[in-house]
């Protein structure tokens, strides 16, 4: 009795530590034991995953089990011979057999790799946006969301371009404006300086028109010019770095400037007038391909990830795939074999806008993550923080959710 209050105690004083020193424990030993070590033999024999020579059999070596709630982490070593890649064949195979809502497959070391075993969804709840300002940007680590680990999730600007797919309605807006929010604290202190281009009228950069230096509605001569004069001060700004400095610091006395493009394919590929399309392709191939060094970084929103669409794609080292329609569209977003591997963006259910894929090009695995739900509200404060530098107490329902675009 006295053990069992004790764990009583432990739990709703302490329920971070009882969770991870004591009931995840318990639940890993109760899965391996259970699920885990009584199957394994039947499940990768019949899953064609053991390998046979001389009338002897090799199998896959389980390695370990732990429970992390949502998911298990089973650590497999792979008999000689076997590629990670025929393991990421039979992960529908392998979720089913242990009874899990899917299967990942990640590659830790040679010979060694680690099933993720999804029983829920830890995003599957909305985010809410933390207070504005309070913390000093990282321009390498930019927080719009969490990750289903519950690690903030980050976004590099400095050195890399952002390419953000969705379909309608999939959160891009999300993804956007938790980007401008983070960056707000640098905006009013004149270290970032955004610029956008809203093809769509204004609908979505409109929302918040004082978080931007300079901003157009539309996709035609305007838009042009300014995505030209942008490159044009890449391309100056670069000469002028040239023997001096390698990559843009603060110490450079001139502003990061991030240009935000939402529905890039309206630019490039969409507008009728072939002379306005080209000249923007040029310029966005200019600003994406050398920007990264003089301190420009260009976040590009699409619905269509097709190649037609966007046919410099690779120009882009971050990219985030948020709700898709068809299975290829996650490796025309992604990379060749992500999709394979887990990232299962056409998957991700209406009801969990802002939910993605996020994949970087010096990383292998791609991540999965959740932006901040930034409300109406939330607007409003952003445009009052950078017009007068109020900040509004939080709200109490922060829980709800109102997509912003």
């Amino acid at each position: 009795m006295s053990f069992v209050a004790a764990v009583t105690i432990w739990s709703g004083l302490h329920r971070r530590s009882f969770l991870r020193w004591f009931w995840l424990r318990v639940v890993t030993e109760w899965r391996r034991a259970t699920v885990y070590v009584p199957r394994w033999r039947s499940v990768v024999r019949l899953s064609g995953l053991v390998g046979r020579d001389r009338g002897r059999e090799y199998r896959p070596r389980l390695r370990r089990v732990r429970s992390e709630g949502w998911r298990d982490r089973v650590r497999v070593r792979m008999v000689p011979g076997q590629a990670p890649e025929a393991w990421e064949a039979r992960r529908e195979g392998l979720a089913h057999s242990f009874g899990a809502r899917s299967c990942r497959v990640r590659v830790l070391r040679p010979r060694v790799v680690e099933l993720d075993l999804v029983h829920s969804d830890p995003l599957a709840r909305p985010v809410v946006v933390p207070p504005l300002g309070g913390v000093e940007v990282d321009f390498r680590r930019v927080v719009v969301g969490v990750t289903e680990s519950g690690r903030p999730w980050r976004l590099r600007l400095l050195g890399a371009q952002v390419l953000v797919v969705g379909v309608p309605g999939a959160g891009k807006g999300s993804v956007l404006w938790s980007l401008v929010w983070f960056l707000a604290p640098a905006v009013r202190a004149g270290l970032v300086r955004l610029v956008g281009i809203d093809p769509k009228g204004g609908m979505e950069l409109g929302q918040c028109p004082e978080a931007f230096d300079r901003v157009v509605y539309d996709n035609g001569p305007d838009a042009v010019a300014l995505l030209e004069a942008v490159a044009a001060q890449v391309r100056e700004r670069a000469s002028r770095y040239r023997g001096v400095r390698r990559l843009w610091t603060r110490s450079a006395g001139e502003p990061f400037t991030v240009l935000v493009v939402d529905e890039l394919a309206d630019l490039v590929a969409y507008q009728p007038d072939k002379g306005l399309r080209e000249r923007a392709v040029r310029a966005v191939q200019t600003i994406t391909s050398q920007g990264r060094a003089p301190g420009y970084a260009v976040v590009g929103l699409v619905q269509d990830p097709r190649k037609e669409v966007v046919g410099f794609r690779h120009l882009f080292s971050t990219r985030v795939a948020l709700r898709l329609d068809e299975p290829g569209q996650v490796d025309m977003v992604l990379g060749d074999g992500v999709r394979e591997r887990g990232a299962a963006a056409h998957e991700i259910g209406e009801d969990t806008p802002g939910v993605a894929w996020v994949k970087q090009d010096d990383r292998r695995e791609p991540e999965r993550a959740r932006a901040f739900h930034v409300t109406d509200g939330d607007l409003v404060e952003l445009r009052d923080y950078l017009t007068y530098g109020r900040v509004h107490e939080q709200p109490d329902d922060g829980d709800q959710w109102q997509e912003a675009a």
